[in-house]
């Protein structure tokens, strides 16, 4: 996809302050710091439109935005280690868990997880409960410019069999720095979202 314009729209602290236009949403989910905001600034040829930290947790609620009008792209909080009260944690998970179970709009999910490491329990978690609701979900394995190539296969069926991802869920090395998954994420985005 060409992406002519791409902005902001809001930061929602709930579900009733979405949108109402009903185009197609495709969220981001990860933990906090496995480049989120990283992989949608290079998805849409932008340095800063996704706030990027070396902070973990920056995102605390839903961001919103808006691709050639067609699209939006959901920002969700990140989960795992950031240093936040767990009262709002638990709020983070409400408003999470109330969008992508409630959200008509809500095309797919694409689940960063950190190449580099072995999916934490909570990444498995995360893909056991998009696989219970039936989100079509696309795995990107982030910073993949730190695989030798001699170790990305193993490093692939490590990150397949730890989070028991199906064989119709596509999994990708991304990678923020040299551009690697930029096509094979697009094209799956345009499908899902049924602009292909």
């Amino acid at each position: 996809m060409k992406v002519k314009t791409a902005e902001f729209v809001l930061g929602a602290a709930s579900t009733k302050q979405l949108p109402g236009d009903g185009l197609p949403e495709i969220a981001f989910a990860g933990r906090s710091n496995v480049g989120k905001s990283s992989l949608m600034n290079k998805l849409l040829g932008r340095k800063n439109l996704a706030r990027t930290s070396g902070k973990p947790g920056k995102t605390r609620e839903l961001n919103i935005y808006s691709i050639n009008e067609k699209l939006l792209f959901v920002d969700l909080p990140g989960y795992g280690f950031a240093k936040v009260p767990k009262a709002m944690k638990e709020k983070w998970g409400k408003l999470v868990e109330s969008y992508v179970e409630g959200r008509e709009e809500l095309a797919g999910v694409v689940h960063l997880v950190d190449a580099r490491h072995v999916p934490t329990a909570q990444d498995v978690q995360m893909q056991e409960w998009l696989r219970h609701l039936g989100v079509r979900t696309l795995i990107a394995a982030t910073k993949a410019d730190k695989i030798p190539k001699g170790k990305r296969d193993a490093t692939l069926r490590m990150i397949r069999n730890t989070l028991e991802v199906p064989d119709e869920t596509p999994v990708e090395f991304f990678s923020a720095m040299t551009g690697e998954g930029l096509r094979p994420v697009w094209s799956w985005v345009e499908q899902t979202a049924g602009l292909k």
